[in-house]
């Protein structure tokens, strides 16, 4: 859920990632707003009734593939070596 919010709010991820890198140390006081604007913005999606029923639905397919397969996702959707 919070990488899928992630993606949805990667402009304010952006910002935020970008003032961190110019501020160095710093970036605790110089980069507030963004900080701000990237939590409105994440919990923005963590509230809505929508998302988590998206994410919600999309968990409990993987999760059926899984005990179908016995491979997560991300291994089953890894290449693999056509010859040997």
């Amino acid at each position: 859920m919070r990488e899928k919010a992630r993606e949805r709010c990667f402009e304010q991820v952006q910002d935020f990632t970008k003032c961190c890198k110019d501020s160095g140390v710093l970036m605790v006081v110089k980069c507030r707003k963004e900080n701000s604007a990237l939590k409105e913005c994440l919990i923005a999606h963590y509230n809505d009734p929508a998302f988590y029923e998206e994410c919600k639905m999309e968990y409990l397919k993987e999760r059926e593939e899984f005990r179908k397969t016995g491979i997560p996702t991300k291994k089953r959707l890894q290449k693999l070596p056509t010859s040997m």
